[in-house]
């Protein structure tokens, strides 16, 4: 059991039979009140951020996340299919149980995804990852005011804004918390 001394950024608990991680925290004593905690929290099912505040008497049960390295298949509409690497078995989830991180899976990529209670949660990509450029259209001609850049789409079918000397087929590394551009692979 974790009491509200234990609850630090990245601790991961579970709250209302729901597993969270703390993302900011900050503890607080006024006077002659009890401590209370006030943090921030992502939801690992559903990735939505909440904030609570919690009394110094509160407790709270660890949970295990584990995680295991899984390859992406394919996509069908709008699931997307996943095998176990340990097991070799498949599962599939949706766009919407994946979010954001669809615009960064590639045919064949290892990741490794989040487990809650044998179920997967959530998928851990990579702080930067490499993709082909598919599409590049033509810079403006005399647009450099400021650091010119222009719109191309990497293999992905995201749209990221890279500078002017990117071409169709180049290799760029790309932020995946952000989805930007970081430099030429």
């Amino acid at each position: 059991m974790y009491s509200i001394n234990d609850l630090k950024t990245g601790t991961t608990f579970e709250y209302d039979n729901i597993p969270f991680v703390v993302l900011d925290y900050q503890h607080s004593k006024m006077g002659r009140g009890g401590a209370v905690l006030r943090t921030k929290l992502k939801n690992l099912l559903t990735n939505a951020v909440i904030q609570r505040t919690f009394q110094g008497s509160d407790k709270f049960t660890e949970v295990r996340i584990e995680r295991k390295k899984v390859q992406y298949l394919y996509r069908d509409n709008d699931r997307y299919f996943f095998m176990n690497q340990d097991d070799y078995n498949q599962f599939d989830l949706s766009a919407e149980d994946l979010g954001a991180t669809i615009n960064f899976l590639k045919d064949g990529e290892i990741a490794q995804f989040q487990y809650y209670k044998g179920q997967p949660i959530n998928i851990d990509l990579p702080v930067k990852l490499v993709f082909e450029v598919t599409e590049a259209g033509e810079g403006i001609k005399g647009d450099t005011v400021s650091a010119a850049t222009k719109p191309v789409t990497i293999e992905s079918g995201l749209s990221v804004n890279v500078p002017m000397f990117i071409k169709q087929g180049d290799k760029i590394r790309i932020d995946t918390r952000t989805g930007e551009y970081v430099e030429r692979a």
